[in-house]
């Protein structure tokens, strides 16, 4: 039986992890203890943690925790990430810092405090949720695209690290998710709808994550279409810009 961290867990994407993991220990982490409990207080072998995670302190004491209990972790998802598509002039300092403490700072943390412990077990696995936003930009995404390129790059090097101690990193690089991520994001619902034949359900990813879990796979970036696109676009970055720019530009 696994030990597995979940960050975000109250998020569609994490609830589908977590019914395709009904043998593991979970450790999910959410906002509002509340909702966690709703969500899973029948489930077995699951310990819930309300956690802020743009607080230091309490994520050292919450790692501290969870190896005094269990001894080890040999499954970190970091998923909890929020975004919001403005004009880059339209974004306040305290959002970008908002954002970038959770979807970047709380990640390289617990990153760091679970991949120390990991190191000197020689054993266990990382899973950072990117996005494919993370990969090639748009417009509309300034700060959202910074953060997941922050995402990318510390996974990219972390995983050099950490490879000869038996560790593996995976960087998952979704494209749009049929989940609530879009009621901050895209409150008009008008991206969603012009993206439509883009976009995935949350089941979808979770299977693929799951798959990686079992694998160990580098990385994994899906529609399959925007994994084509992010290719083209490294070999052919000014025509991609334009398409980008021109063509793609749904936001």
């Amino acid at each position: 039986m696994r030990t597995i961290i979940i960050t975000g867990a109250t998020g569609g994407l994490a609830q589908e992890i977590i019914k395709q993991l009904p043998d593991d220990q979970l450790i999910l982490t959410g906002r509002s203890l509340e909702k966690l409990t709703a969500l899973y207080q029948t489930r077995p072998r699951t310990k819930l943690v309300q956690l802020d995670l743009a607080d230091n302190n309490a994520l050292e004491q919450f790692v501290a925790a969870c190896y005094q209990s269990y001894g080890r972790i040999d499954v970190l998802i970091n998923n909890a990430g929020f975004g919001d598509f403005k004009a880059f002039d339209e974004v306040s300092d305290s959002e970008i810092r908002a954002m970038f403490d959770i979807d970047v700072f709380a990640l390289m943390t617990l990153s760091r405090l679970v991949g120390k412990e990991m190191k000197q077990q020689e054993q266990g696995q990382i899973i950072n949720v990117s996005s494919v936003l993370g990969l090639m930009a748009t417009s509309k995404s300034t700060v959202y695209a910074a953060a997941k390129f922050a995402v990318t790059g510390f996974s990219n090097a972390l995983r050099l690290e950490l490879a000869d101690h038996g560790v593996t990193v995976t960087t998952v690089n979704p494209g749009p998710i049929r989940t609530g991520f879009f009621d901050l994001a895209d409150p008009s619902g008008d991206y969603l709808k012009r993206v439509d034949r883009y976009a995935l359900n949350p089941d979808q990813v979770a299977r693929q994550i799951v798959e990686a879990i079992r694998t160990k796979k580098r990385e994994v970036t899906l529609p399959f279409i925007l994994k084509v696109a992010h290719r083209l676009y490294t070999l052919f970055p000014t025509i991609g810009d334009y398409l980008a720019r021109k063509t793609f530009n749904y936001k």
